[in-house]
């Protein structure tokens, strides 16, 4: 994985530091942490006694604020203002890293403007973000913006490969999206979500499977799987067999159908990254796939 996150436009740029405060926009939330490290060894010039502190999350001239799965809060802005005026320990620059920035309330990120704004000497911000719409325009006006796109598929099944030796990455891969842990959970999951998105398709008891759908969290996942399903069936209904992964596809779905599917799914995702309820949201995409398939088979 870290080979995969060092190949980065973001991690490579932090060795210029042509910055004061930066983001970095990420949209694998899982390896959001891992990426900003690897971008903090970077910036500090990838020395092997720092970069195995950083790692540790125990250089002193690297502060990575919150602790792991915590959510940057009230109290970390006071520490962050407080350690922005305490000179480096061991050399000429501090980096504070404030990960899961997304996720920091609206009150948290005014808070930091000012000192986001105009760092003291020898201070650097790196901040990291899954999505753009959740970092308010004010702090993205005041940082080097660099964003991370998703991965080429080639690159997550060589990834895959490396951290799965011998395991069938190719399916996983290519339905991930071009993000490594929605990959890294479909390969794992053993084809789990492959089945939910085939019952969820062939429409029965869709009422009681969105209730018992919307107590999960692999949200991605889902969609991952239901989106490359769609695609292999869009791939058998014209013809390009050889495009096709699964061997056990959705029967009765006109191409016109399955085309307008893709694109609801697209807009279901959209609006569960804006917190919209998941089993809702899912019993809507549902009625609206329905809708469409029986106006194409009329």
């Amino acid at each position: 994985m870290k080979q995969l996150l060092r190949s980065t436009t973001a991690y490579k740029a932090m060795a210029r530091a042509e910055f004061r405060s930066a983001i970095v926009l990420f949209p694998d939330g899982k390896y959001l942490r891992e990426l900003l490290k690897e971008c903090a060894k970077s910036f500090f010039g990838g020395g092997e006694r720092v970069s195995a502190l950083i790692e540790k999350e125990s250089y002193a001239d690297c502060l990575l604020l919150p602790e792991a799965g915590g959510k940057l809060d009230v109290d970390d802005c006071e520490r962050i203002t407080e350690e922005s005026l305490l000179a480096p320990v061991e050399g000429a620059r501090k980096l504070i890293v404030l990960d899961g920035f997304h996720t920091a309330s609206v009150l948290v990120q005014n808070k930091l403007l000012k000192v986001l704004e105009e760092p003291p000497a020898g201070v650097y911000f790196l901040l990291g973000a899954e999505a753009e719409f959740s970092v308010l325009p004010t702090v993205l006006s005041r940082t080097v913006k660099y964003v991370v796109p998703p991965f080429a598929e080639e690159d997550i099944a060589r990834a895959l490969a490396r951290k799965y030796p011998g395991e069938p990455v190719e399916r996983a891969a290519g339905a991930s999206g071009g993000i490594f842990s929605v990959g890294e959970s479909l390969l794992l999951g053993g084809g789990e979500e492959f089945a939910l998105a085939r019952r969820f398709l062939e429409g029965e008891d869709l009422e009681l499977f969105c209730r018992e759908m919307g107590e999960r969290k692999d949200k991605k996942e889902f969609f991952a799987a239901l989106k490359s399903l769609l695609r292999d069936m869009l791939m058998q209904a014209a013809g390009q067999t050889r495009y096709v992964r699964s061997a056990d596809l959705v029967t009765g779905y006109p191409m016109g159908a399955i085309v307008a599917a893709l694109s609801l799914t697209g807009e279901a995702e959209k609006q569960i990254q804006f917190n919209a309820n998941f089993a809702s949201c899912l019993y809507a995409l549902a009625l609206g796939i329905k809708e469409e398939k029986e106006k194409w088979q009329r």
